[in-house]
């Protein structure tokens, strides 16, 4: 397995982690999926398009490229899950509805998900661990931006439909709460989106385990509803007239991260 992920190394202190972007398959994988699942529908469809403006702020960017099918890079490598309720491992078996990933008796084998493990995981949270080291050392702290999207409506996994930003911070465990409330104001100021922190996303594995403000990195995980960019059904089109003005938004919200780290930093 080559092409694992794409990484480019900016000039802030700031890393923009996407790690439910990649849409490759392996041949096990691929041939086990259920009809329904082999459009990708629980991809975090285009992230890095919407986030190419980044290179221009000067930031780190990551992003996967094998599917989230084969294994998620935002879960930790024992699988301990991270939420109560409906939720999905290391290696899911579930789409987001709830039904069967794959056919029965078609999952990849234990070795061959051991070998994802190694060669998939394992790359992507090194370069991860490695890129903020890096930002630590030359800025004196790291901030990490773990970007995320999905359905704006999956009854499976909560109710009613979603807000348009969801901020998580792991309660408060994952940021300097100073920083939270800066990104939470910046949201307020657009009235037209609806916003929530720490709700039913409060965080992955990835801002979890990096996020310690104790040690001056600082993670927060942006879970935005898909229906703020794109077309939400296959074929999963990008739609330019609805990501322009989020983009707008999620401009702010990295300036701002910068802005607040600046500052904190320099205090």
């Amino acid at each position: 397995m080559d092409n694992v992920l794409t990484f480019k190394q900016g000039r802030v202190p700031l890393l923009i982690s996407m790690p439910h972007a990649g849409v490759r398959l392996t041949p096990a994988v691929q041939a086990g999926l259920i009809p329904e699942a082999q459009s990708l529908p629980d991809t975090d469809w285009h992230i890095p398009r919407l986030y190419a403006f980044a290179e221009e702020l000067g930031a780190s960017t990551l992003a996967a490229q094998y599917s989230r099918f084969v294994i998620d890079l935002n879960r930790p490598s024992d699988d301990k899950p991270l939420y109560a309720g409906a939720t999905t491992g290391l290696y899911p078996a579930t789409l987001f509805d709830g039904v069967p990933l794959f056919r029965e008796g078609l999952e990849p084998t234990p070795a061959e998900r051991a070998t994802y493990l190694e060669h998939i995981w394992a790359p992507y949270h090194a370069t991860l661990q490695q890129e903020l080291a890096r930002l630590k050392a030359e800025f004196g702290y790291a901030l990490l931006f773990d970007a995320h999207s999905i359905r704006s409506l999956i009854p499976h996994l909560f109710d009613g439909k979603l807000p348009d930003f969801n901020l998580g911070t792991f309660n408060g465990a994952s940021c300097d709460g100073q920083l939270a409330a800066e990104l939470t104001a910046v949201c307020a100021r657009h009235s037209d989106y609806r916003h929530v922190l720490n709700g039913r996303f409060k965080g992955g594995h990835i801002t979890r385990h990096y996020g310690n403000p104790g040690q001056n990195i600082h993670g927060v995980q942006l879970e935005l509803a898909q229906c703020n960019y794109m077309e939400e059904f296959e074929p999963f089109r990008y739609r330019p007239d609805l990501a322009e003005p989020t983009q707008v938004v999620l401009r702010e919200l990295l300036q701002g991260m910068l802005a607040w780290g600046a500052k904190h930093y320099s205090a």
